[in-house]
């Protein structure tokens, strides 16, 4: 699977969660709702890499390391759709200006 294969099933799935949200509460989540459930996920995520350092004791780490890291990029593709933002080229580009101010010695 390439990254627009994968944005296009966060998107499927997303779709699926609006319905459930209309059912549930009345309406789907606005941008900002994504954005602050992301913010919890990498919350979540923070948790987990203080384990990963031996800070925290987690259970099935990994695991829940693996999901939360697919978590946060499902929401990465989600609003990535949802702002028309070509996230494979702009993924690239900064790519390439990292890149640049390594070369130059400003990382």
């Amino acid at each position: 699977m390439d990254i627009k294969d994968l944005s296009k099933r966060a998107v499927e799935i997303k779709e699926k969660y609006h319905k459930l949200e209309k059912k549930k509460f009345g309406k789907e989540w606005i941008n900002t709702q994504i954005v602050e459930g992301f913010v919890g996920d990498v919350g979540d995520l923070m948790k987990l890499a203080m384990a990963k350092e031996g800070i925290r004791e987690i259970e099935n780490l990994d695991e829940k390391l693996a999901h939360e890291l697919a978590d946060c990029l499902y929401s990465v593709l989600v609003l990535s759709e949802k702002y028309g933002i070509n996230i494979e080229k702009s993924f690239l580009e900064t790519m390439n200006r990292l890149d640049e101010k390594i070369k130059k010695g400003k990382a």
